[in-house]
């Protein structure tokens, strides 16, 4: 799990560092630059606005010191410029005649203001002034206002200063909780972007992700339910049908698989059979002379006649000849195919032609071979001759296997014919059950089988698309069960 989460942290990162840069970072510049504009315009009005009071108070002074300048009357002067300095923030006040010399001064203020260009202005033009200067070395405002007579003459000019820090402490103060709040809300807007991220997206991108990593062979499909926003949810519904067609994919690779298995396996099955059919056939010819020839000189000598001892050894040799054409003929019956013949055939019928010849064959002499279901129609495709020799050698194997009893029943299931064969004899040890229809394999003694009867058997089921079974009889033997498929009603 550690991959995953990895990925989806260096994605996080990366999406949060893009969300920061792309929405966090241009908000803030333009804030900060509205409220650099903003200090701006406010600066602007505190300065004007405490240009504003001094320009008020300097008028509110300016008629009584001109009457006083006019009389001469420096009590009332005096009582004037103390008037300023109870209204506050006030650091000078002066009054000067009209070629610039001081009259009277209280606080700090120019002594001399004829090289003054604001005061020579305010002379000249009779309207108020100021600007930043220094006085005695501390930056101040000056406020210059002029001292009109009664006959409207310009006979003075009034001076007012204020420190230039009363004007910047308020901008400072100002500049300084901008700035305050402007950090505050850059950190609130990055926590909830950041805290944003991970509650609408991070969350659900990480599960997709550690889905995404889940996904393997065997794991295509996905099964959780999906969450988050509308996109997110969109691109599971895509990763979930993706997962489904991952899944009917591989299914569908895995049957043709085995699909291609099962022709291999057929191919290759044919192929051997085809060979050894041609081996079997070449050693059928070669060998079937000689045995004849054996078989003839020994009858030969039955009939000439021969003493007891030597009739023994005469008897011998006719027996292994009779079980030499036996071998051969089921080696043939083994490996012979023949898939063109096949027609629509009554499975019960050639049942119970079998069970007629069985009564015959000395082999089934003590077996009570009784039948169950033959009275129905089984419809099934094959080959009569082929399908009669398989269902011989069945019943023959009972009848050998069995004590006293082997019952045949046939049973409709449905696609299938079950053509099933009990005995009561000691049945086959399950260890070896699937061996016993593989070629020259017999479960009974040496020289007593031959071990082809069942593999006849097989043969026969394979050439037909059947299948056998092979368990515990309820009569204490074997069960065998040979399954043909059946034919539809439209096939017939």
């Amino acid at each position: 799990m550690q991959r995953p989460v990895i990925r989806a942290r260096k994605m996080f990162r990366s999406l949060r560092l893009t969300l920061v840069l792309s929405l966090v970072v241009p908000l803030m510049v333009f804030s900060g630059l509205a409220i650099y504009i903003g200090l701006g315009a406010v600066e602007k009005a505190l300065n004007d606005r405490l240009r504003e009071d001094l320009e008020l108070v300097a008028r509110a002074v300016s008629g009584p010191l001109s009457r006083a300048m006019s009389e001469g009357d420096e009590i009332v002067m005096g009582e004037s410029l103390e008037s300023i300095f109870r209204i506050g923030r006030v650091y000078g006040a002066s009054v000067f005649d009209e070629a610039g010399n001081q009259v009277a001064s209280l606080g700090v203020a120019d002594s001399d203001v004829r090289s003054s260009e604001s005061a020579e202005k305010v002379i000249a033009s009779g309207e108020l002034g100021g600007a930043f200067r220094r006085v005695d070395g501390q930056p101040v405002f000056s406020q210059f206002t002029p001292l009109v007579a009664d006959n409207g003459r310009i006979q003075g000019l009034l001076q007012i200063t204020r420190k230039r820090s009363d004007f910047h402490k308020l901008v400072a103060s100002s500049r300084l909780w901008a700035i305050v709040i402007w950090s505050a809300l850059s950190l609130i807007v990055i926590l909830v972007v950041v805290l944003g991220h991970y509650g609408t997206v991070g969350r659900h991108v990480s599960r997709l992700l550690e889905i995404m990593y889940r996904m393997k062979p065997g794991r295509w499909r996905v099964d959780e339910p999906a969450g988050g926003p509308r996109e997110l949810r969109q691109i599971y519904e895509g990763l979930r049908d993706m997962g489904e067609r991952m899944a009917a994919a591989e299914t569908e690779i895995s049957e043709r698989v085995t699909r291609e298995r099962e022709l291999a396996e057929q191919l290759e099955y044919q192929e051997k059979v085809a060979m050894i059919g041609r081996v079997a056939g070449g050693v059928a010819h070669e060998l079937g002379a000689p045995l004849n020839v054996i078989q003839g000189r020994a009858h030969i000598l039955r009939r000439v006649g021969l003493p007891d001892g030597q009739q023994r050894h005469l008897d011998d040799i006719e027996h292994q000849v009779e079980r030499m054409t036996l071998i051969i003929q089921q080696l043939l019956d083994c490996f012979r195919h023949v898939p063109d013949s096949r027609r629509i055939t009554d499975l019960a019928s050639v049942l119970r032609t079998v069970i007629q010849r069985i009564g015959d064959d000395p082999k089934c002499a003590n077996a009570l071979v009784a039948t169950h279901g033959l009275d129905q129609l089984a419809h099934i495709k094959a080959e009569p001759t082929r399908l009669e020799l398989a269902c011989v050698n069945v019943i023959r194997n009972a009848c050998q296997a069995s004590k006293s009893r082997v019952q045949v029943s046939l049973i409709d299931g449905g696609e299938h014919w079950e053509v099933r064969v009990e005995d009561d004899g000691t049945g086959i040890d399950p260890a070896v059950r699937e061996r016993v229809f593989e070629p020259f394999y017999s479960t009974r003694p040496a020289g007593e089988g031959t071990g082809l009867g069942l593999a006849v058997v097989g043969s026969v089921l394979k050439e037909h698309g059947g299948y056998a079974e092979v368990s515990e009889s309820e009569f204490g033997g074997c069960r065998m069960s040979l399954f043909w498929a059946g034919v539809s009603g439209h096939e017939q």
